[in-house]
This record gives structure tokens, C-alpha cells and sequence, in this order.
């Protein structure tokens, strides 16, 4: 939401000031839409050099996420900590047995199904579930850095792969003043191409050109870079749950006290996401 309404902040006070200090905003709305033409064609260029499909598709996703902010909230960690802690509980109290249920069919688990924002998101189940099922199917023997080891890997990997809308959104960034430049060299090429015009044309042509150089920096530095850097932002915070499910995991695998289950999961959440300790342990008692 608030980048939106920046980009709406962004062009009123750019433009506005350009009216309020007396230049002619006419002039420049009307290079406008032939510089973009080029810039912003180059740019759809580039971007289908550099891309797939899936991963044009992943870039248009990735800004609607950067406008919309991070996906989850407060609550939402509160229901990955009890999720994980009744999955991590059931194992200990009433074995294997009980949970296979839940990790190979979470689709049809009564548990998942209390929890649907958690599991509509496809990542967080199979970490959840790739996690337990190696425990299930090591009969005790397995090694807990090595849950550890395979836990981070594929918090990494997902990372990885999430962020390469926000890389692509910073090269175009990087880009968009150069092709501004190549707009505003066609201008002149242009004008040059009229020089017996009178000096008014010639004023205004040239007044085109460097529009396309106005418009690849404000691009690139008011918005697409923004939007970029927020993008990476937006990640990195909805990526703390999934470090919340490998601390209930590891920690409860270390046969830790509740508490410290909980305190190890709580603490690795931004502090404007973080439950109180009172309240999260209220809700692993079932207060």
C-alpha cells in the first residue's frame, strides 16, 4: 500500500514542482509517451532477453507483492508456533504413528486444516513435512546437525529462488538510465536532422530529447529501484516464519524445556510481529 501511494507522491511532487516553478508541464507530457515508447520498450526488451516466461511471470508477481507488503502478520506466526508445536508434541507423546498422517496427507489432516493460510503456502508444508518424514523414516538414528544442515539448505534455496524478481528489478533499475540516454540521442539526432528549423522548434525538440534522459532516471531511481529494494524487504521478513518451524523443530528435537522451544521460536521474529512470550505459551497449553 504505502508504495503505491510513494510512486503517487513521487509524481505529483516531481511534476508539481515542475508547474509550480513555471515550466511548461504541457511540453513534457506531450515527449512523454515517444520517449517511453522507446525506454519503456527497450526495457520489455531487455527483461525477455533476460527471462523466461516463468520468470517474467515471477517478476510481475514480485511487485504486486512489493505493493501489498509482507504476506504474513502477528497472528500468523502465533499459528505457525502452535502448528508446529502439536506436530512436534503428538511425535513425542504418541509416536511416529500418529503424525504420519499429518506429513504425508497435510491436505486432508484435521490439523492443517485449522491453519489454511499455512497451508496454502506449499513451501511451508514440505518444510514442515520433508522435515518430520526423515525423522519418522530414521527410526532415532538420525544426526540433528544434519536435519539442521538439510533445514537451512532448503530455507536458502527457496530464499534464493523468491528473490530473483527483486535481481531483476534491479538490473532493469541499472538500466533505465542508460536507455533513457538512447532516448534522448535519437532527440538529438532528430533535431539535428531539422537544424534550419527556427530556433523555437529547435528549442522544443531538443526540450523532447532531454525528457528521455528526465524519465530513465526517475525510473530508475524514484521507482523501479524502490520498489526493488522493498521487494527484498518484503521477502526477508515473511521469511522468518520458516525459521520459526526450524527452531520448534531443532529445539524440540533437543528435547529442550517448552519454554526454551518457545522462547527459541518467539525471539526469531521482528518485533513488530513478536508475540509475547504470554501469549504464545498460552496458546501451546491451549489457554
Amino acid at each position: 500500500m504505502f508504495a503505491a501511494i510513494g510512486i503517487v507522491v513521487i509524481l505529483v511532487m516531481v511534476f508539481g514542482g515542475f508547474a509550480i516553478t513555471g515550466g511548461n508541464l504541457m511540453a513534457v507530457l506531450g515527449a512523454i509517451p515517444h520517449e517511453m515508447l522507446i525506454i519503456g520498450g527497450a526495457g520489455i526488451g531487455s527483461l525477455l532477453i533476460g527471462n523466461s516466461l516463468p520468470g517474467l511471470k515471477a517478476v510481475g508477481g514480485g511487485i504486486m507483492r512489493a505493493v501489498k507488503g509482507p504476506v504474513y502478520q502477528r497472528q500468523d506466526y502465533l499459528q505457525a508456533i502452535f502448528l508446529t508445536s502439536k506436530l512436534m508434541k503428538m511425535l513425542r507423546v504418541e509416536g511416529p504413528v500418529a503424525v504420519e498422517v499429518h506429513v504425508e496427507e497435510p491436505a486432508d489432516s484435521d490439523l492443517w486444516k485449522l491453519y489454511p493460510k499455512l497451508l496454502a503456502d506449499r513451501f511451508f508444508v514440505s518444510l514442515v513435512t520433508d522435515t518430520l518424514r526423515l525423522v519418522l523414516i530414521s527410526s532415532g538414528t538420525l544426526n540433528m546437525h544434519a536435519v539442521e544442515e538439510v533445514m537451512d539448505n532448503a530455507i536458502r534455496t527457496h530464499h534464493r529462488m523468491a528473490e530473483r524478481p527483486a535481481e531483476v528489478l534491479t538490473t532493469l533499475s541499472d538500466a533505465f538510465p542508460a536507455l533513457g540516454i538512447v532516448a534522448a540521442v535519437l532527440g538529438v539526432v532528430k533535431t539535428m536532422g531539422s537544424i534550419d528549423k527556427p530556433p523555437a522548434v529547435l528549442g522544443g525538440m531538443i526540450g523532447s530529447a532531454l525528457v528521455g534522459t528526465f524519465m530513465g532516471v526517475l525510473l530508475s531511481y524514484g521507482i523501479v529501484g524502490p520498489l526493488a529494494a522493498r521487494l527484498k524487504h518484503v521477502l526477508e521478513e515473511d521469511a522468518e516464519i520458516y525459521h520459526v518451524v526450524k527452531q520448534i523443530i531443532m529445539s524440540s528435537l533437543h528435547k529442550h524445556p517448552q519454554p526454551l522451544v518457545i522462547e527459541a521460536a518467539r525471539t526469531s521474529i521482528s518485533h513488530h510481529n513478536q508475540p509475547s512470550f504470554s501469549d504464545v505459551f498460552a496458546g501451546v497449553q491451549g489457554r
